[in-house]
């Protein structure tokens, strides 16, 4: 984060670099201001580092950056303040604070109290524009009071964040004055925050990375419904969510306030909360929860612990997360980027599908095998396959090309499909339907193979033993994600490898005589082999069919009104 932009009842100025730094300006009037130019900015300024509990380290090398020790807000503030020219430790050395009234979501200010040299106290309160500007707290003038709110909300509709700052000068205490803390401070109490002057306004950019419109867009074409719930203003909320692409045209912006009314809009019909507190973020994630949906929340602040911990799928940021957040969350961000979700949810995918890959590929195979054990001798086959042979099939099938199924990479246009319901069974969107069809094309391939062989006098149970595991293998092929490419070869070479063990089975002594098989020549042993082709063309032609069937059912639940 980084103020760009004050503003005080005397004029605007800009303020120039980025980062943490002190590199940069104080820009008024087209030239650059220091401390002693605008006593009014250097208030403002000067109230900021005062108000404040973050810190800003140099770097620790000469290539390297400053960074911040606390709220980013806070520490670009103390930023802007070292960009005037205010020597930090000498602004904190010259008014200890002896009091603070905390940052509280409820209340959306904070305010510190601190000795002066002549005994007197400062206190300085900074929080929501919406919060300070109120008679109730400053003294100022209304159309002083005008102004500022009328300013704040220009500044909030161009994306930044506004703070508000006001301080007053306490007489020191006298013995008729009221007791003391046990520290020796001023007893505080709200009364602090009455009879205050506006000293000005902080406008702090806090950009969206230039990748997050595209990490929005991403989401959105994965069927994700993207939602934002802060705590800035419902202008700045608009700004922000309009430019990354969450809030289109005609949507409308619901802060805290109208949730907390009595025709308060249903959560999962807004795409963008502002001014929201820590009990409305948790209201708002089980009430996306309520309606059947899968939640994925994201945040850094001890306010979002209870909405990271209710949701399904708590997700802090790493980096600038508080151990609050980290503790609540089921995932850690380690480098803050929205589009590690992305990734996420594509690996997920992709791991969910290569299940349903095996699941087809293995269940297939194995239904085939008891058709043709069962049927077999109908046939005239009396023992189809010895034991050892059914299992030499499933060691070579199911081994290395089943373990490789797990390294397939992600389909094309799985990012482009919407989730699946939670409750569908792994093996729904039709897959046992898809199993049926070719543990019957494998069976069929296999029996006629086998009848054949048998009519015409061959070893046909050594083919049909070649036949059932290079139809297998067919199918293994013909169920990848990207077929017809060099994708994820260990696959490619585990198919080889079980082929080529398969027809070593005929050969290689002593495996012939441990699993009663004979050695078949070159024409039986490439009828046999043929139904390899068969099972690639046909797995191919299923995943055509199914993909066809998918779209048109999902595309006509499309027009479906969901309510």
């Amino acid at each position: 984060m980084v103020v760009e932009r004050l503003w005080t009842p005397a004029g605007d100025a800009t303020v120039t670099g980025t980062g943490y730094g002190p590199t940069g300006a104080v820009l008024a009037a087209g030239g650059e201001v220091t401390v002693t130019d605008r006593p009014d900015l250097e208030s403002l300024l000067r109230g900021g580092a005062l108000c404040n509990d973050a810190s800003i380290q140099p770097p620790a090398d000469a290539s390297g950056d400053w960074t911040a020790i606390g709220d980013p807000t806070e520490a670009a503030l103390l930023a802007a303040a070292a960009k005037l020219g205010l020597d930090l430790s000498a602004v904190a050395g010259q008014a200890p604070r002896i009091g603070e009234i905390p940052f509280d979501s409820a209340r959306r200010r904070m305010t510190t109290v601190h000795q002066l040299p002549d005994g007197s106290h400062l206190v300085i309160c900074k929080g929501a524009p919406e919060v300070l500007l109120t008679a109730g707290v400053l003294q100022d003038a209304p159309e002083v009071l005008a102004g500022a709110a009328q300013r704040a909300q220009a500044l909030s509709g161009k994306g930044y964040r506004v703070l508000a700052l006001a301080s007053a000068v306490r007489p020191a205490a006298t013995p008729a004055d009221p007791p003391q803390a046990a520290d020796g401070s001023p007893a505080l109490g709200h009364d602090l925050e009455h009879g205050l002057t506006l000293r000005g306004l902080f406008a702090i950019a806090d950009p969206p990375r230039e990748a997050a419109a595209l990490t929005v867009q991403a989401l959105r074409d994965a069927g994700i419904i993207p939602v934002l719930i802060t705590g800035d203003n419902v202008a700045t909320a608009r700004a922000i969510a309009a430019r990354v692409g969450i809030l289109t045209p005609g949507e409308a912006v619901a802060s805290g306030s109208d949730l907390d009314g009595q025709a308060a809009p249903d959560p999962t019909g807004v795409r963008v909360f502002a001014r929201t507190s820590p009990a409305q973020k948790l209201a708002i994630v089980q009430a996306w929860r309520d309606a059947g949906h899968v939640v994925a929340m994201t945040g850094d602040g001890v306010n979002d612990g209870p909405a990271l911990r209710r949701a399904d799928i708590g997700v802090a940021m790493g980096r600038r997360g508080t151990e609050v957040a980290r503790q609540a969350a089921d995932l850690v961000l380690a480098d803050d980027d929205l589009a590690t979700l992305v990734g996420a949810v594509e690996e997920g995918r992709r791991v969910y599908d290569n299940i349903r890959r095996f699941l087809l590929y293995g269940l297939a195979g194995g239904l085939a095998e008891i058709v043709v054990m069962l049927a077999g001798p109908a046939f005239g086959l009396a023992l189809p396959l010895l034991p050892a042979q059914i299992l030499w099939v499933n060691l070579l099938t199911h081994g290395l090309p089943g373990v490789a199924m797990g390294s397939e990479p992600v389909q094309p246009g799985t990012m482009r499909k919407p989730p699946r319901p939670p409750a569908q069974s792994v093996l729904g969107e039709r897959l046992w339907q898809r199993v049926g069809v070719l543990g019957t094309v494998v069976a069929t391939v296999t029996l006629t193979v086998g009848v054949w062989a048998h009519q015409t006098g061959r070893p046909w149970q050594s083919m049909l033993f070649v036949a059932l595991g290079a139809t297998q293998l067919g199918i293994a092929m013909g169920v990848r994600a990207r077929p017809g490419t060099w994708a994820n070869p260990f696959l490619l070479w585990a198919v080889a490898g079980a082929f080529g063990l398969q027809v070593a089975a005929l050969y290689l002594p002593p495996l012939p005589e441990l699993l009663g098989t004979t050695g078949l020549d070159v024409t039986n042993l490439a009828a046999a082999s043929s139904g390899a082709a068969i099972g690639y063309l046909a797995a191919r032609l299923d995943g055509a069919r199914d993909r066809t069937v998918l779209h048109a059912d999902r595309a006509a639940l499309s027009h479906v009104p969901v309510t």
